[in-house]
């Protein structure tokens, strides 16, 4: 039985679909996050990032720099650094939010309408919050989104009632959310 919430192996992009990179800053390896699910997102990220730069296809890489004080991911703070297996390239697109969504206070609407790229591939930390704002955002500006579910990740997480959901299930349920609604939620290994 096929798994609805991911497309078939060998999804076709167009040639400039847009690997769009969310995130992946070493502040999130902080402890205080909590418990987090798939440990190898960023591994499969980078594999998509090799794959993307070896086909010459464009590529953008977002962080986040947060005005929040305690924040590990603020501009002053070590943990706002890229990770080291999927920072940018020279001459990769960069662009910084001090919010969920990457398109707010950002270049990234305009390099993309400048270049008239319309397909985004999707990845980063964490999915039920910047990811899933990403996401729901560039698909209200009409692009087409896929999300990668293998190279995205999440935390535990604390319900309004107290009760402690864990990072597979909100990682899950925000891939639900998304897809077919905003997104195709793909498997690293469904692009073609």
């Amino acid at each position: 039985m096929t798994d609805p919430s991911h497309a078939d192996a060998d999804t076709p992009l167009p040639d400039d679909a847009v690997l769009l990179l969310v995130d992946f800053q070493t502040g999130f390896d902080e402890p205080g996050w909590g418990e987090r699910n798939n440990p190898n997102a960023e591994a499969v990220a980078a594999d998509l990032l090799a794959r993307w730069r070896a086909a010459d296809r464009p590529i953008a890489h977002v962080r986040h720099a947060s005005s929040e004080p305690e924040s590990p991911l603020r501009r002053d703070a070590p943990g706002f650094a890229w990770k080291a297996e999927t920072a940018p390239a020279e001459g990769e697109a960069t662009f910084e939010k001090s919010v969920n969504g990457a398109f707010l206070g950002t270049d990234l609407g305009d390099w993309l309408t400048e270049r008239g790229y319309d397909t985004l591939v999707v990845c980063g930390l964490t999915t039920d919050h910047c990811v899933s704002t990403t996401v729901r955002m560039a698909e209200n500006r009409g692009y087409d989104v896929y999300l990668v579910a293998d190279a995205t990740a999440t935390h535990e997480r604390e319900a309004h009632d107290g009760e402690r959901i864990d990072p597979e299930t909100s990682h899950r349920v925000a891939l639900a959310h998304l897809n077919g609604e905003f997104a195709t939620v793909v498997d690293a290994v469904d692009l073609g």
